[in-house]
């Protein structure tokens, strides 16, 4: 069930996951709408289960960019994992930004897999050099830069001529330099 509300999520770009409905889904699966309330409650529990599934991808891309590099280096190639897979997942990537809500305890899933991001992250500020206590900033300073980026991105805020590619470059850089300040 949830790989078919992915693949409805993805196919619907940056508005994918808003617009999930069970009937899309039940479609896909070639069943009716009431038959997806033996694998699911509401939509709601399943976008919970797609924001979770959706926020474990990010784990993975975001830790394999990671492995075995320090510092801004760490910095850029995570950076570019969270880029990659906002512009290749829209509407997986917009899953990542729900909130868990309270009662989304580890049965749920959301703010375990969550947390698994937030270690992530803070492993990489942390090897440029940012101290524990202010780790929360830097992960904080780190996400909406990022995210203000891709959202303008995603959705064509970036009209001029100059290279897109560049002024990501130039963002992390910024970052970077930031944080470690």
């Amino acid at each position: 069930m949830v790989g078919l509300a992915l693949e409805a999520v993805d196919d619907g770009g940056p508005r994918g996951f808003a617009d999930l409905t069970l009937a899309g889904v039940a479609t896909r699966a070639g069943v009716a709408v009431p038959s997806l309330y033996k694998h699911v409650d509401s939509l709601a529990d399943l976008k919970r289960e797609v924001a979770v599934a959706s926020v474990r991808g990010l784990t993975a891309a975001l830790t394999a960019a990671a492995i075995g590099r320090a510092g801004g280096d760490a910095l850029g190639a995570t950076a570019a994992a969270y880029r990659a897979f906002a512009t290749t997942y829209p509407g997986r990537y917009a899953a990542t930004q729900v909130a868990p809500h309270a009662g989304d305890g580890p049965e749920r899933g959301l703010a375990e897999a969550m947390a698994e991001t937030i270690t992530v992250v803070a492993a990489v500020v942390g090897g440029c050099g940012v101290p524990p206590e202010r780790a929360v900033d830097a992960i904080r300073a780190v996400r909406a830069g990022l995210h203000g980026f891709i959202s303008l991105e995603l959705g064509g805020g970036f009209g001029m001529p100059d290279d897109v590619d560049a002024s990501f470059t130039f963002l992390v850089r910024t970052l970077e330099v930031g944080i470690r300040g």
